[in-house]
């Protein structure tokens, strides 16, 4: 018999113990439980470590929002910081351990937070009242590789990935009309660099640097820093990798 390995990850224990002790009584679910996006991570890995993996993560979609943000892998691109909530450590989950499915468990059914977990990377977005039965529906298709909705939510998700995709389309526009240096700054932008530590790395003067991020905002069509990387992201623009990135000096100080 193939044994299906589920990870349920919420940090309201009562709910946790019922669900991990309720699914535990199937003959093919092997069933651990986490209360946090860390300890998640953290049994991912030791899984891994001994030569075994999870087919399934069961994730709150409220995880941690009482408790504050939980640190986790950030991913680039839109969305919450990674490990804010459930959906965001759907984000991590989906870098880090690709071939793990994860099902969001909602106390509401909210079309825009499905949207965002599907993005995400969420195979499924299953209510926590909902059945047992209807539960393992889900865990085993979400296994074949299906895509799993409440049928009254499908039209305000499609809608919502809909509009998504209208504003990605938008803001692709607007950063493909930057210049090849101006794209540089914006990715540093990204990153969290200010204005003198663009400057350093790009081998520019911080006047000069000034004088590109004024240009960037005017193309893209907003007043702050904070907004161009927030559509930066929407973009796909991904980060400049302080670590990894190797910077040519191209052109002279100014």
């Amino acid at each position: 018999m193939v044994r299906i390995r589920v990870l349920v990850v919420d940090d309201h224990r009562i709910f946790a113990e019922s669900l991990a002790a309720a699914l535990a009584a199937e003959p093919d679910v092997d069933v651990s439980a986490a209360g946090s996006g860390p300890a998640a991570l953290r049994c991912l890995e030791r899984a891994v470590a001994e030569g075994r993996r999870f087919d399934v993560l069961l994730v709150d979609a409220d995880l941690g929002a009482a408790a504050g943000a939980v640190p986790a892998q950030r991913e680039s691109g839109s969305g919450p910081p990674p490990g804010a909530d459930g959906i965001a450590l759907v984000a991590g989950v989906r870098v880090s351990h690709p071939g793990v499915r994860t099902v969001v468990l909602a106390e509401r059914d909210d079309p825009r937070r499905a949207a965002h977990a599907l993005q995400a990377g969420a195979s499924g977005w299953v209510a926590k009242d909902c059945s047992l039965s209807r539960l393992l529906a889900v865990i085993r298709g979400v296994l074949r590789e299906e895509t799993h909705l409440p049928p009254a939510l499908l039209t305000g998700v499609l809608r919502e990935l809909t509009a998504a995709r209208k504003h990605r389309t938008d803001s692709e526009r607007l950063v493909e009309s930057l210049t090849p240096r101006e794209h540089e700054v914006l990715r540093c932008m990204v990153a969290g660099l200010g204005r003198k530590d663009v400057a350093a790395r790009l081998f520019l003067s911080p006047h000069t640097v000034r004088t590109h991020m004024q240009n960037v905002l005017g193309k893209l069509g907003v007043h702050s820093t904070l907004a161009a990387v927030a559509l930066a992201r929407r973009a796909g623009v991904r980060p400049a990798d302080l670590a990894g990135d190797v910077v040519e000096r191209s052109g002279q100080l100014a």
